[in-house]
């Protein structure tokens, strides 16, 4: 953790600055039973929100990854029916599934698609009716 501490410093950046960057689901909650069409909103905090193409440090923009494996740090994020890009700085979509059970991945990436990793990442499970 010391070393950690000291290189956050040398790049005049906080611990706490690391700490509170993070993405999570407005909704639907984690575990939520949901008919489809349905809303996902997606929330970042220590980060700002800006459109695909923007490479303003501590920016990016929100991707949802359905039924996908996570996308490593500095990867690209594929565009396909299982990821798919709010490149126009979108927080909010609505969803259409088939009935079942789902895994729901919220990845916040920059403004050329490369994921953040797992630490702007979150998961979540959905049963659709």
């Amino acid at each position: 953790m010391k070393k950690f501490a000291v290189a956050a410093a040398f790049l005049g950046l906080s611990a706490a600055a690391f700490a509170q960057q993070s993405v999570s689901f407005v909704e639907p909650a984690d575990g939520a039973t949901v008919t489809s069409p349905f809303k996902v909103k997606f929330a970042v905090t220590g980060m700002e929100v800006k459109p695909a193409g923007d490479m303003t440090a501590n920016t990016g923009h929100h991707h949802l990854l359905i039924n996908a494996a996570p996308v490593k740090a500095g990867e690209v994020v594929p565009a396909d029916e299982h990821h798919i890009h709010f490149g126009k700085g979108q927080t909010e979509t609505e969803v259409k599934l088939a009935p079942g059970t789902y895994v729901l991945s919220m990845q916040f990436a920059n403004g050329l698609h490369q994921s953040y990793g797992p630490g702007m990442a979150k998961d979540i499970k959905i049963t659709v009716k």
